[in-house]
Formats: structure tokens, sequence, C-alpha cells
């Protein structure tokens, strides 16, 4: 196997460090302290083509690919997992579009959501679970020229700064459920962003409820046909959501292992570093090994996307390891840390509250060990 990155990859991934470094690290302390969304910094992303690093050319995007997003997202979430993740929903909600919008909806939108100039949010989860989508209670009912939306969605990232959300509704019951995705842009008369959420990680990055009361929607913004709604919602939770919260995981684990060699070599006890006792190597090699595993894993699942390949098992496996390495790397980071680790000032704790956030997202960690044992069991039969 060639391991070896593309020029292109390689570039993006220098250009990606500097930018993080010099644009995204002096905001990470007030996003921590306020949680607010730094907006223009997300503008700034779109215009260095971070948000359409997928996207086609010819739709105004760099056509990288899954690999280089992937390698785009670590890089970010390295310094700061709160606009990773931010990030990567923009993209999923985004990716939709491109991939099942139809002409003049590509037309109207593509090049707005690779530049920055729209965001886009994938509205799925609803209260009644987010791992159970054909449990979905929204509806969309057909009015002639148009579609009556009712319903909420919860969880939502990017919920209260998306210019338009992907919302996934219920458009017949009988004689067997049938949903189907549209493009709501904001300020449409009856949708409306809810409750934003508090969160113990990911400050700055905004989560909450998306609201659809008697909500008109026009016919031409239905997006894909009538019926496919649960596929485009799986294939962009599949393609663009857990390949995502998996770029975010590798930037954590960096951040992490990072964080973890350079206290060790700085702190000193009993008149030497505390990088000469062997249980601080054990630490320092354990998230290594965490971190690359993770890493040929989440690569792997990438290229295979690129490839035009079926990454399902790939992917899910790659997301339940990943996040739940992130953790644990996060947590060993803070008891290298010992006291230090406990306070704010140092990173390590930051990084351990939003790893915990990757767990859940996208997806339980159970619900990808269903998939990865389902796949695995039905090619037996």
């Amino acid at each position: 196997m060639n391991f070896q990155h593309t020029p292109e990859q390689e570039l993006l991934r220098k250009a990606v460090r500097e930018f993080a470094e010099q644009e995204i690290a002096p905001l990470v302390e007030k996003m921590e302290r306020t949680d607010e969304v730094p907006l223009e910094l997300i503008k700034k992303m779109g215009v260095q083509g971070y948000l359409g690093v997928t996207a086609p050319v010819e739709e105004g995007g760099a056509g990288l690919g899954h690999l280089a997003r992937m390698i785009l997202l670590e890089e970010v979430g390295r310094v700061s997992a709160a606009m990773s993740m931010s990030l990567q929903c923009l993209q999923f909600g985004a990716g939709c579009v491109l991939e099942f919008g139809s002409a003049e909806q590509k037309k109207k939108y593509a090049r707005g959501l690779a530049k920055g100039k729209l965001l886009a949010a994938a509205a799925v989860t609803e209260a009644s679970g987010g791992s159970d989508p054909a449990g979905m209670a929204s509806e969309a009912a057909d009015q002639g020229d148009h579609y009556l939306l009712n319903g909420r969605k919860v969880f939502i990232t990017n919920s209260h700064i998306a210019d338009l959300a992907v919302v996934i509704a219920k458009t017949k019951d009988e004689p067997k459920k049938e949903f189907s995705a549209f493009i709501v842009e904001k300020g449409t008369p009856g949708f409306r962003p809810g409750r934003a959420e508090k969160k113990i990680g990911f400050h700055g990055c905004v989560t909450g409820e998306l609201v659809l009361e008697n909500c008109r929607v026009p016919k031409e913004n239905l997006l894909g046909e009538e019926g496919q709604g649960l596929a485009i919602a799986l294939k962009g939770i599949n393609d663009y959501g857990r390949t995502g919260i998996v770029g975010v995981a590798l930037g954590l684990m960096q951040a992490s292992l990072e964080a973890a060699v350079k206290f060790a070599g700085e702190r000193i006890l009993y008149g030497r570093p505390i990088s000469n006792l062997p249980s601080v190597h054990f630490r320092i090699a354990e998230i290594y090994a965490d971190l690359e595993a993770s890493r040929l894993m989440a690569y792997r699942a990438a290229w295979l996307l690129d490839q035009k390949q079926r990454a399902d098992t790939e992917i899910a496996a790659a997301k339940f390891f990943a996040t739940e390495a992130a953790l644990r790397c996060a947590r060993k980071a803070m008891d290298i840390h010992g006291a230090y680790g406990c306070m704010h000032g140092y990173n390590v704790e930051r990084y351990c509250r939003d790893a915990q956030l990757l767990i859940p997202a996208d997806g339980t960690n159970d619900i990808q060990r269903v998939v990865v044992g389902r796949n695995l069991t039905a090619r037996k039969k």
C-alpha cells in the first residue's frame, strides 16, 4: 500500500495548520468563555476554500476529495475541536445539496455553500432519538404547489447560524412510511431556531433546535425525489457526518499527544523532568498508538470514498474506535498533567470535555457496532 499523500494533500495540511494557529488559536479562549460562534472566522474558512474542499471545481469547490477533508478537519481539530465540528457539519449539509440537488438547486446554492457565503445545516435528529431516523415525527403535507412542514429537530449543529437546512420529514404514513428531504431557507415563515443547548464542550459551536410550524416550502425545494429522504440522510451521515466526527477525533488526539509530551518535558519533579518516568512513557506510547491506529482506519475509509467504493463498515468502525480513543487519549494527557490537568489554562481539560461529545454524535457508538456486526455477519450468509 502507498501511504504517501499527494503534493496537494500535503500542501493543504501545511496551509490549514498555519491558518489554524494564526486565525483560530487566538479565538479559542474567548469561545470557551462566551460560547459565542466566531462567524467571521467561519466566513474566512469559506474564503480559503475549506468549506468546499470536497465540492467539484465546477461548483466552486476545490475537488480534493474525502481524504483531503479528513486532513483538513484533523488540522482544525488539533487547535479547536469546536471549530472542526462546526466545519464538518456545514460540509454535511452542503454535501447533501451537492450530491442530490437538481441542476437548478445547484445553480442557486452550490457556489455559495462552497465559498462560505451560505451556511447549511443538516436537520435529521428528533427527540424520539437520532438512532432511529424512521421514528421521525416531523411531517410534510403536499399542498399542491408547496409542502407544509411541521415538526421540531433537536441537537442540530449550526442551528442558529445556518442560512438553510436540509430537513428530513415524513411525506407518507400508509401503507408504508416514506420520508423526503427539503431545502428550507432561513427566513421562511414558520421556520425558526428554537433553544440553543448548553454543552459541556464544543464551546463556540452552536447546537440547538430547529422548529417548523406550518412552514410553506415550495415544491422546487424538494431535494432529490419524494421518498428519497432517508437515503439522503443516511448517505450524508455516513459519508460526511461520521467521517467528519473521526476527523475531529484525530485532531483531538494529536493535540493530546503534543500537550502530554510538552508538559512531561517541562514538569520537574524531584529535580528531574517527569518524562524520565516509565509510567509517563507508557501513557504517551498508548496515546501515540491510539492516534496512529485511528489514522490508518480513518484515512483508509476516506480513501475508499474517494475511490467510489462502499465504506459504511469501515466508517462505522473508525467512528467508534477513534472517538473512544480520543477520550482515552485526552484522559491520559490529563493524568500526565496531574492536578494541572484539571485547571483552566491547560488545554487538556478542554480536550477531555470535547472528546466526550464525539461519542453520541452522528449515531451512538453502540449503533456503529451494530452497523459493523450486521454488515460482517450478512457477508457470511
